[in-house]
């Protein structure tokens, strides 16, 4: 199995330009949401909790993640349970709503993505491997603790093996 290390720089390649990057920050969490948003039905109610499709997806997620990264997996356990409590707050709503909260964002954060792909002048990770997708969320948290300084020998690893950043104001720190 590929280490964190190669499974960021791997994803890295496909975002070098710091625009790509900015739209990823944005973009990324909103289709995280859209989906928590969207397998959050039918649920279930399963010893007093609600059981979804999501709560199946976000344990094989994690369990992924765990392999990868033990301080990583933790802090994305965090951001998938308020993502958990988003899309349980999202189904119990109307039909309507539930699926204009889950589409909106799923739609607008692809335009995002693909606005920096454009920037990029590459297509994204997970059209030669799909695998990216479950990547992006960790390649967002490892970028958000480059921007404040820290990791600081994950990112030179990373960058080692995907190349500088380029283009425009560098969004990491130091």
């Amino acid at each position: 199995m590929k280490t964190l290390t190669d499974q960021l720089a791997k994803y890295a390649e496909y975002h070098r330009d710091v625009r790509n990057i900015a739209t990823h920050l944005v973009g990324v969490p909103m289709i995280v949401v859209a989906v928590a948003v969207l397998l959050s039905r039918p649920a279930f109610e399963v010893a007093g909790l609600p059981l979804s499709p999501l709560v199946l997806v976000v344990l094989a997620t994690l369990a992924y993640y765990f392999a990868l990264s033990v301080p990583y997996a933790l802090a994305m356990t965090l951001i998938f349970a308020a993502t958990l409590w988003f899309g349980a707050w999202s189904a119990a709503q109307s039909t309507g709503v539930w699926l204009g909260i889950g589409l909106g964002l799923f739609v607008v954060g692809w335009i995002i993505q693909f606005v920096g792909h454009y920037f990029e002048g590459r297509k994204p990770a997970f059209v030669d491997d799909a695998l990216g997708l479950i990547i992006a969320p960790l390649f967002i948290a490892a970028e958000v603790m480059f921007m404040l300084g820290l990791q600081k020998p994950l990112r030179e690893a990373v960058e080692a093996k995907a190349g500088p950043l380029r283009g425009g104001a560098s969004v990491k720190a130091g």
